[in-house]
């Protein structure tokens, strides 16, 4: 199948910047979208950024101007700079992926990382 693994999280002080990376591996023939998502304590998982295949990039509007978005499709990875880091930005940091399996031509499944955790202080 197909794995993601997340790295990069860790303890930074407010303002400070994080660079989150994840790469998919297994049986992929292509990836459409890659995105991060992030879920804190007791709340729901919400969006952060996606990036199509091509280089489009969507954000959440609470998020624009602090993180940034990329992907090398060569790799199969996608990254997330993540600046001016603020408290509430502490949470877990998922990537997912939607991949055309090699062995599943013209459909694509989406699969989800373990996750990282990013803890901003104050």
């Amino acid at each position: 199948q197909v794995q993601l693994v997340e790295s990069g999280g860790g303890l930074v002080q407010a303002g400070g910047s994080l660079r989150l990376s994840c790469v998919a591996s297994g049986s992929i023939l292509s990836i459409n979208s890659m995105g991060w998502f992030r879920q804190a304590p007791g709340k729901q998982r919400e969006l952060v950024a996606v990036i199509s295949k091509d280089g489009s990039r969507n954000y959440a509007d609470s998020l624009k101007g602090r993180f940034t978005i990329s992907r090398d499709n060569a790799k199969h990875t996608v990254d997330l700079q993540m600046n001016s880091l603020k408290p509430e930005d502490t949470a877990a940091y998922y990537c997912n992926a939607d991949v055309e399996l090699a062995y599943y031509r013209g459909t694509y499944l989406t699969f989800w990382g373990q996750g990282t955790q990013v803890t901003v202080s104050s």
